[in-house]
């Protein structure tokens, strides 16, 4: 019987790429600015000349220095074996702060890792990550809410583009401690994207000093009723368990979160006490695709909906479309609706079909490849991700 066994692919170097200049707004109260850095991409190069991208959610300089601390971890291990490889990272750095920048930097490393294991083996990420359930997804346009008088102009461009589903968050809503404000905010969401969208609301209460309690969150609950609104997402402060516990109980909508969560074991007492209806991890920050695929699945055994979070990279999107492939039950994925980090770092730009959907790349590894002439725009080191140093 002929040897089939691949040889080891030896990891060689770790490149990492600050995005810069066109950071989309995000609705936090100390708003990003274009020149920050809130997003860096990572190129995992390797021995037998083989490279891997992956997507990390937090500023470059940090994410430069955990792959720094982490090198003697990761030089010269096999990339094939994305799992074992990204555990031995965070069972080896906890005394240096586990779910913190170390973590979110892993994750980009893990995706990278994964791209190499699909390019090597000429597969699609999804079917290695358990197989192909879909072909396509419904991606929903995540945008921020204004004033009412402007929420029309902020959806109806990408109505046009094509997008089914719409997720509004952060901005006035919740802020200015107006019932009234709130409503129309919502009624003015729902009249532009029309009575047969998905929407969804985002009050992003994970924002710096969220003004708003229990009562807020129940009372807004039910107003969302009212406007057929899929879920109301990050309602209260991230840490309030309790809180979480009882407002899913008595929504008359799904409760969602988990964005601020990193590390499987995080997710555990969210899933275990019914604090959730609805688990949105980020693939960029929780601990890569390994991490995120064990979340999904357990969500699953407790009858929770998985849908990951997506405020991120092309990288990032190109991550969760693959897992989305690989689990039964994920028919929705987060798209930043006019983000240059989405839109334009990437060869061939995402096209939603006439359903609305996104097909799910079926070529080997994440399935998409980044413009390195679009890439000079939003990095000093453009170069770095595609040849190793």
């Amino acid at each position: 019987m002929p040897d089939i066994t691949l040889p080891k692919v030896t990891i060689r170097s770790i490149a990492v790429a600050p995005l810069f200049g066109e950071s989309p707004k995000g609705g936090w109260s100390a708003e990003i600015k274009p020149e920050d850095s809130v997003h860096a991409l990572i190129a995992v190069h390797t021995e037998e000349g083989i490279t891997g991208h992956g997507s990390v959610f937090t500023d470059g300089r940090l994410v430069q220095a955990a792959v720094d601390v982490l090198e003697p971890l990761w030089r010269g291990e096999n990339a094939l074996e994305p799992e074992r490889v990204t555990e031995k990272l965070h069972q080896n750095s906890f005394w240096m702060g586990r779910g913190g920048s170390l973590t979110h930097a892993i994750s980009g490393i893990d995706i990278a890792l994964w791209d190499i294991l699909g390019k090597s083996l000429g597969q699609p990420v999804g079917r290695l990550l358990g197989g192909t359930y879909r072909d396509r997804v419904t991606p929903y346009c995540s945008l921020l809410m204004e004033e009412p008088e402007r929420m029309a102009e902020v959806i109806g461009p990408h109505r046009a583009r094509g997008f089914k589903a719409f997720k509004i968050g952060w901005g006035p809503f919740g802020r200015r401690g107006s019932a009234t404000l709130d409503e129309a905010i919502v009624r003015a969401a729902r009249e532009a994207a029309g009575p047969d969208a998905q929407l969804f609301v985002d009050a992003g209460a994970s924002d710096a000093y969220w003004p708003q309690g229990l009562k807020w969150a129940l009372n807004t609950a039910q107003m969302l009723r009212d406007y057929d609104v899929g879920w109301f997402e990050e309602p209260l402060r991230p840490d309030a368990l309790e809180g979480f516990r009882t407002l899913r109980r008595a929504s008359p909508v799904p409760i969602a979160g988990g964005e601020v969560l990193t590390r499987r074991q995080s997710f555990v007492p969210w899933l275990s006490t019914g604090a959730l209806d609805i688990v949105q991890p980020d693939v960029t920050k929780v601990g890569g695709l390994s991490e995120q695929r064990r979340i999904a699945w357990l969500a699953d055994d407790f009858g929770l909906r998985y849908v990951g979070h997506g405020w991120n990279t092309a990288l990032g999107l190109a991550a969760d479309l693959q897992l989305a492939a690989a689990l039964p039950h994920c028919d929705l994925v987060e798209f930043i609706g006019g983000s240059a980090y989405v839109d334009g770092i990437v060869a061939e730009p995402f096209i939603l079909d006439d359903e609305g959907k996104l097909h799910i790349p079926d070529r080997p590894g994440l399935g998409v490849s980044l413009d390195p002439e679009a890439l000079a725009r939003f990095t000093h080191t453009p170069a770095s991700l595609f040849a190793a140093a």
